[in-house]
């Protein structure tokens, strides 16, 4: 090989090297507007950070660079939909990769969050929920919780990955209910107007709008891991290849779903066209 031809190659490997760290680590924020008329006015301008899919993933020491987003966006809420830590990777000895996003996170808003199936299969997760109480995050897993602002209230539903119920042909030992028993219960129980999920799963969109859901958030699909003009995500887990639910917000019936592409990776490991995402839904009655 002549000097001109390895000067090309060796700019080619630095163009791909550069291109692969670019979009496994230069984080993008993607603002949604919501506009439901069932929001209460107290809520008007009511700004949601959503976290997905970390998988124990370091944006610069101590999570540096996540942490600066955070405060930049100012949210009124942050909520984590899942797979914070990675089942694969996560053990005792760098499980504060994670947790320090959280550490800090509660200093800017309050954190709440939902597992993922990554949760499910870790033997830390018992110890993950331990540190979420010291930290004063609000674990969602099968719970609700009415949110007052301004004289005014609105109900956060958080669902458990469904390996931790069961649900059509899962058989789970761990609760006694089915999970859409358990949605339409705390539904039910929260008692309010305009009602916001967190669910990990976004292909069990239909599920979600049986039970009038208005906004679920959603992660688990990595944005389809590559993602090509036109075309969108490759392959996401549950839903094969050309997914359908990826990214963004979908509808169906009265249900809005936001879908984030998440931070980290798992079993792939490199994003193309898929930078790590940060989603940011501000709430409007109008």
């Amino acid at each position: 090989m002549n000097i001109k031809k390895l000067i090309i190659v060796m700019i080619l490997l630095i163009f791909i090297i550069t291109f692969c760290y670019w979009q496994n680590n230069n984080i993008v924020v993607t603002n949604i507007d919501y506009v439901n008329s069932k929001i209460p006015s107290g809520f008007n301008g009511y700004k949601i950070l959503q976290i997905s899919d970390l998988h124990n993933k370091e944006f610069g020491a101590n999570q540096k660079n996540l942490i600066s987003l955070t405060k930049e966006i100012n949210p009124d809420i942050i909520v984590i939909t899942g797979d914070l830590i990675d089942s694969r990777r996560t053990n005792k000895d760098n499980m504060n990769i994670a947790t320090s996003y959280i550490k800090s996170a509660v200093d800017i808003a309050p954190v709440y969050y939902v597992s993922g199936n990554h949760e499910s299969r870790s033997d830390l997760y018992e110890e993950l929920k331990i540190i979420f109480e010291e930290y004063g995050v609000i674990n969602m897993d099968n719970t609700y919780k009415n949110i007052q602002l301004n004289g005014v209230t609105i109900s956060l539903l958080g669902l458990a990955d469904i390996c931790f119920n069961p649900i059509d042909n899962y058989e789970y030992p761990n609760s006694p209910f089915s999970f859409d028993e358990i949605l339409r219960n705390l539904k039910t129980k929260s008692k309010n107007n305009f009602t916001i999920l967190l669910s990990h799963r976004p292909e069990l969109i239909t599920l979600y709008a049986k039970e009038n859901i208005d906004l679920v958030f959603s992660g688990h699909a990595h944005g389809g891991q590559i993602r090509l003009p036109f075309l969108g995500g490759i392959i996401a887990p549950d839903q094969g290849f050309f997914p359908q639910y990826t990214n963004g917000i979908h509808r169906l019936n009265s249900t809005s779903l936001v879908i984030s592409r998440g931070l980290g990776n798992s079993l792939a490991p490199q994003r193309i066209f898929n930078r790590p995402e940060l989603v940011v839904v501000t709430l409007s009655n109008e």
